[in-house]
């Protein structure tokens, strides 16, 4: 097959989250079988026009503040000069509504849907913008196929009033070979909390910080590592100076994967306050490290940690609730010895070439029912 997928961004890209990881882990896998894949997305300082990566064509233009215009514009070019069988559609944040300008059969990836939890992360002009523009998705895409990566998103979309029989459950995968136990690695001697991934609004990470100043009023040793970078670094940072925390809150900016898998591997417990995702990546790749995870009850995080068996849940925003868990786990050596083991068996059952397969025949079908209209 020869497969467009247009995404917001690709790997390379410093803007660049999970929604990207999930998308080309999957596609340079389809690549890898034979298959033809183009990426078109956003461009950034510095970026090549075009250029391969991972055997997947990536075409770059506009910028990721109007890359959803660029999209209406150069789409039907775009198509003609690749003439392909598929069309991937990945909404994450704003729709494309790419079934406007083009017939082919295609496929819509969705992590997840912001609803009015986006208001959380941005101004309320921007904020309504995005919750606008995901009202017509229903019907713009109708009819088609959606590949989703949670049961908490496909539930979104049904009560959006998407058939459920159009929606499809593909979870993400982890890299086994770099997310795994190292014996050269030990837990640290002091009891340390980890989170890991954005500094952004919406992570509630500030809910953390707050529950870590409880928490070290308990266990005077415990530490708390902030592990990445984001536009919400600095009112992090602020906060951890008012409540007095000093060292005892580490902010690493953004570090590279064996770096942060040397962090996950050395934590007593990894936490994701969240207010929503399209699952808990992260939650997996803690778990494949033998770290117990927290997690606030929401849809996606909830979906991605077994409750009892890898770590527990919390109700979102609650700094007290999380810090008595975080107590818990961080006083309780058997307990942390059960959820390792009872984490490092949940995280074998997640691959990308599991994922890889999964989607394949997706695309398959999506394809063959195209033919058939």
């Amino acid at each position: 097959m020869k497969i467009l997928a247009i995404n917001w961004q690709d790997l390379t890209n410093p803007q660049a989250g999970g929604a990207e990881v999930h998308l080309e882990e999957i596609l340079k896998r389809v690549a890898a079988r034979g298959h033809r894949v183009t990426l078109f997305c956003s461009s950034y300082a510095g970026a090549k026009r075009t250029e391969w990566i991972n055997g997947i064509e990536i075409i770059r233009s506009g910028s990721r503040y109007n890359f959803n215009f660029v999209v209406q514009k150069y789409i039907k070019s775009v198509i003609a000069s690749r003439g392909p069988d598929l069309i991937i559609e990945d909404i994450n944040k704003i729709p494309f509504y790419t079934p406007l300008f083009q017939n082919c059969p295609t496929l819509v990836v969705i992590p997840h849907l912001f609803a009015d939890s986006v208001f959380k992360e941005i101004n309320f002009v921007m904020g309504l913008y995005i919750f606008l523009a995901e009202k017509p998705i229903p019907n713009i895409y109708k009819r088609k196929k959606f590949m989703v990566i949670s049961d908490s998103t496909k539930e979104d979309l049904v009560r959006r009033n998407i058939p459920q029989k159009d929606i499809h459950v593909v979870k993400c995968g982890i890299d086994h070979d770099l997310y795994c136990p190292d014996s050269k690695t030990i837990k640290d001697d002091s009891p340390l909390a980890i989170y890991v991934g954005r500094l952004k609004k919406y992570k509630t990470i500030d809910c953390l910080i707050r529950a870590f100043a409880l928490v070290s009023e308990k266990l005077p040793r415990a530490r708390l590592a902030i592990v990445g970078d984001g536009d919400y670094s600095s009112e992090l940072k602020s906060l951890s100076a008012r409540l007095k925390l000093g060292e005892k809150v580490k902010f690493t900016g953004f570090v590279p994967h064996k770096e942060k898998v040397g962090w996950l591997r050395r934590a007593w417990v990894a936490i994701y306050p969240s207010l929503k995702e399209g699952w808990g990546l992260t939650n997996i790749e803690a778990n494949a490290c033998g770290t117990p995870v927290l997690a606030s009850d929401v849809p996606g995080l909830k979906d991605s940690v077994s409750a009892g068996e890898t770590g527990f849940l919390f109700e979102y925003g609650n700094a007290q609730k999380l810090a008595e868990l975080m107590v818990k786990v961080m006083s309780d050596s058997s307990l942390r010895e059960k959820l390792s083991q009872g984490g490092l068996k949940w995280a074998q059952e997640f691959s990308w070439d599991k994922a890889a397969d999964q989607s394949l025949e997706l695309f398959e079908m999506v394809v063959d029912q195209g033919r058939k209209r």
